[in-house]
């Protein structure tokens, strides 16, 4: 049982190191939602949201002021759009006016974003697939709080090249689609590989076939307060890895109890069954809200600096042990984020010329998910992006873990420009892109078949 006394041990994280419960995410299945009339399927949709996360809003801020935690977002995230839009949607714009049904249902129940127009096509794509993938520029441009996410592959399926070489056009698309707004689209589009069916973090959130009909995850997020941890762990003496580790570990795990506590609270007054806590360290433009600064406490100059893949893979594997231990449902993404636009500490490492594209990717072998949040330039031929979408998800077939791109080619912009996305989305330098091609690779079509060790059964 948590009781008040582990949350009046974390005040002092609160107040002072930026602990916050990132977002409760409530999960809503959109199975029973399915019509051949698409005007009745989308009123359905909405009549669903509308009825059950009603109170999501209010209930959170309820628990933010009787525990004095700050619960940063409130979310949904709904089953796959191209499963429940296969019967009725016979054309890109139907899969539009599903996504504008569903922004006017998160305007109505205000939560901040609204994730799952996604498709699943790590294998294959139906026509429905398609037609929602090809209808996301346009989806995105129109609307404000959705989020969309493409899985193109698994260590199961291997990687379908087809959706690689497609998404690369429709990142392109999206980016001269929201160019008035610098882009902005394709901060809300993410490409994965081994997506988990329970994650509660934007852009890539959709509620999978496997969860109940309603669930409620909840997100948490403390950089801050490792990196506190951290520089008091050696304010005397430089420790060794086996204290920085236990350091890591107690830390997560007070993290960790705060989450427990706002999700069985949220779960209770919503009557609403409690699914996951995803503990990741998800940084925040903040100054000291930083993974980067984490790497430095542990002892690289900047975050690029050798040994930085070492120190995220020490980091991701205590936080991770830690978290486990505090809540018997940890799930998600649960590790570290590296996204450089949200980070301080990374936008500084990259105009420091210490962090690159390449370096970054080798980071995403051991943190919780991808290249993320990267701003390129504008002229980056969607070639080249999608082979960068390619090798990313080589890395988390091969390696088991979920991995994602979150690219921005920002219309306009070159190296050496920066760009101002607001909020928890911050702002980041232009970084440069591999010049050589990639062109006759990526087009070759097809599947990357599955790796030897995936034929387990």
């Amino acid at each position: 049982m948590i009781n008040l006394a582990e949350v009046f041990e974390t005040n002092k994280m609160i107040e002072q190191d930026n602990l916050d419960v990132r977002t409760i995410t409530m999960g809503i299945s959109l199975m029973d939602c399915g019509d051949a009339d698409v005007d009745v399927c989308c009123q359905k949709i909405y009549d669903k949201i509308t009825r059950l996360a009603k109170n999501l809003v209010e209930t959170g801020e309820e628990i933010s002021r009787q525990f004095a935690i700050p619960i940063v977002n409130k979310r949904i995230s709904i089953t796959p759009i191209s499963i429940v839009g296969s019967s009725c949607c016979k054309t890109p714009d139907d899969y539009v006016q599903i996504c504008k049904t569903l922004d006017c249902a998160a305007k109505t129940v205000g939560v901040n974003f609204l994730g799952g127009y996604s498709a699943i096509v790590s294998k294959g794509m139906t026509h429905s697939d398609e037609l929602l993938i090809r209808s996301i520029p346009q989806a995105l441009a129109e609307t404000e709080r959705i989020c969309s996410s493409v899985v193109v592959g698994s260590t199961k399926t291997g990687i379908n090249m087809d959706a690689v070489r497609l998404m690369g056009d429709i990142v392109k698309e999206t980016a001269q689609q929201t160019a008035a707004q610098d882009s902005l689209g394709c901060a809300k589009l993410v490409v994965l590989c081994n997506a988990p069916d329970d994650n509660p973090f934007m852009a890539g959130a959709f509620h999978g076939v496997s969860e109940a009909d309603a669930i409620i995850n909840v997100g948490v997020s403390g950089p801050g307060v490792v990196k506190h941890a951290l520089q008091h762990m050696d304010e005397e003496q430089v420790a060794d890895f086996e204290t920085l580790c236990e350091t890591i570990k107690k830390t997560a795990f007070k993290i960790t109890r705060v989450g427990q506590l706002v999700a069985q609270e949220a779960s209770k007054r919503l009557g609403v069954p409690f699914g996951i806590i995803d503990l990741s360290l998800a940084p925040t433009p903040a100054i000291g809200d930083s993974v980067a600064d984490i790497m430095q406490c542990i002892g690289v100059e900047r975050a690029g600096a050798p040994g930085t893949t070492a120190a995220l893979a020490l980091l991701n594997d205590q936080v991770k042990k830690g978290g486990v231990m505090a809540s018997s449902y940890v799930g998600g993404l649960s590790g570290a984020f590296i996204p450089v636009s949200e980070d301080q500490g990374m936008i500084d490492a990259v105009e420091a010329g210490a962090l690159t594209i390449e370096k970054l990717e080798a980071m995403t072998c051991v943190c919780s998910v991808g290249l993320d949040m990267i701003a390129i330039p504008g002229d980056t031929p969607a070639t080249t992006i999608a082979g960068i979408i390619a090798d990313e998800s080589a890395i988390g077939m091969v390696n088991q873990k979920t991995t994602a791109v979150r690219i921005i080619p920002v219309e306009g912009k070159n190296v050496g420009d920066t760009v101002e996305f607001g909020g928890l989305l911050g702002y980041a330098p232009i970084m440069p892109v591999n010049q050589f091609v990639c062109d006759r690779f990526v087009n070759r079509g097809g599947r990357i078949p599955a790796p030897i060790h995936s034929f387990k059964n």
